[in-house]
């Protein structure tokens, strides 16, 4: 029984090295910008509220993109998300929130399907049977980008680099600890 118990916190051990070692990767990667260029930009959705407006998390991965596409870095920009309980798709209020800020309407491909990041996925590389781009960088935050980009190579598309808004909150604890398991069953 002894060897067991002793075993059982081996195992344990291992698992919190593992949880810890992958977050810290997740983190690093989620925060580096290597500054490249690509073809598209797929900027994940996030809540829009009650009145229609965005949350400050989804402002912020929009602003990244502005950032992108007025420094020449992208062609194009997929936004992506799906109708959420307020009412509202969000891929058409980040279309506004971009027409807005001055790129032009035929830049913007809107994708009002993307409910998760598998669909995301799968409605990007869709997208691009249509538009043949072969790089995309990834605008989310910090600790979604690593699962978001291994789920596009999972897919075949191996030109995938990320970019993430310089933008922290007290639940991004929360969603980092949420994207061990999800790293690992999506």
């Amino acid at each position: 029984m002894k060897k067991l118990i002793q075993s059982l916190k081996i195992i344990a051990y291992l698992i919190i090295l593992w949880c810890i070692i992958h977050t810290v990767y997740v983190v690093a990667d989620g925060l580096y910008d290597d500054g490249r260029t690509a073809d598209v930009a797929v900027i994940l959705g996030n809540k829009v509220n009650e009145d229609g407006t965005l949350s400050a998390r989804l402002e912020k991965r929009l602003e990244t993109g502005l950032e992108l596409y007025h420094n020449h870095l992208i062609k194009k920009i997929i936004v992506s998300g799906g109708l959420g309980k307020e009412g509202f798709y969000e891929g058409d209020k980040m279309k506004e929130y971009l027409i807005k800020n001055n790129v032009s309407d035929s830049i913007i491909i809107v994708d009002n399907k993307g409910n998760n990041t598998r669909l995301t996925v799968e409605n990007t590389l869709a997208i691009q049977k249509k538009y043949h781009f072969t790089s995309i960088i990834v605008v989310s935050q910090y600790f979604h980008v690593t699962r978001t980009k291994k789920l596009f190579r999972d897919k075949g598309l191996e030109n995938v680099v990320s970019v993430s808004p310089h933008y922290f909150e007290w639940r991004d604890f929360y969603s980092i600890l949420r994207e061990f398991p999800a790293f690992y069953t999506q």
